[in-house]
């Protein structure tokens, strides 16, 4: 089999199980903080005043993941950047906003929101190791999303693609989205993540107060994983019950 063929073989059944590597990361991250904060030697920001500000720069990087994700969600229409469980779908080429500037920007809102657990862990090589991994691990399915990109638009995708590269963003190729921001659909696909979010930096926090032997959780933490965990309930109901989040073509 030629390479070409085979990195698109490769791509097209990670594409399927994208979401094992994000679990993989936040159990070694996991794994990797408890040692850390069992051995504070092994990280020089343990136990210093500046451990609080370390914390909330790793929740503000993955926090900057979101925002991205939220850009690229809010701003694009139906069945071209939403979540599948096995199969690609683009009814339409997306070559504005977020897509003006990166060809795969959700993969980029991945990196930073993921990013932030492993930068957690203190553990330097590990960081490295994260990288390195996505790097091979996206750079396979972006690969045959290209693919079946450029089998579907032709031209159309070339030719935008030659102009806008893969992964880091160029700022000067920035053309204003032909939509406007939907909150609606940004809340019914994106509310679960936001909590998860908030959730895993809250067990973090958790297991960082119980090792310590400490009596107070970070307030920001409980009281958002609280609020988002009702948001969740009141906008299943909503959802269930009403057309009140629906969009037509969004």
């Amino acid at each position: 089999m030629a390479l070409q063929e085979e990195l698109e073989k490769q791509g097209l059944w990670l594409f399927r199980y994208r979401g094992v590597l994000p679990v993989i990361i936040l159990v070694v991250g996991f794994l990797l903080f408890i040692q850390t904060e069992i051995h504070p030697e092994t990280f020089f920001l343990k136990k210093t005043p500046y451990e609080i500000y370390f914390e909330t720069l790793c929740l503000l990087i993955s926090l900057f993941g979101l925002f991205i994700r939220i850009c690229v969600i809010g701003f694009t229409p139906k069945n071209t950047s939403g979540r599948t469980v096995k199969n690609q779908v683009a009814d339409s080429l997306n070559t504005t906003g977020m897509y003006s500037l990166v060809r795969h920007p959700l993969y980029v809102g991945n990196f930073f929101m993921w990013l932030g657990p492993a930068i957690m862990s203190g553990n330097f090589w590990f960081v490295v190791a994260f990288v390195l991994c996505y790097w091979v691990y996206y750079e396979r399915i972006m690969f045959a999303e290209e693919q079946f990109l450029r089998n579907k638009f032709g031209k159309i995708y070339i030719d935008w693609s030659e102009k806008v590269p893969a992964f880091v963003p160029d700022f000067k190729n920035f053309i204003k989205a032909n939509l406007s921001l939907s909150w609606k659909k940004v809340v019914r696909k994106e509310i679960t993540g936001i909590f998860v979010l908030f959730a895993i930096f809250f067990v973090f926090d958790y297991a960082g107060v119980y090792l310590k032997n400490e009596k107070e959780l970070n307030p920001f933490l409980l009281y958002s994983m609280i609020f988002l965990l009702f948001a969740i309930v009141i906008i299943k109901f909503i959802k269930k019950n009403t057309d009140w989040l629906k969009q037509e073509n969004r």
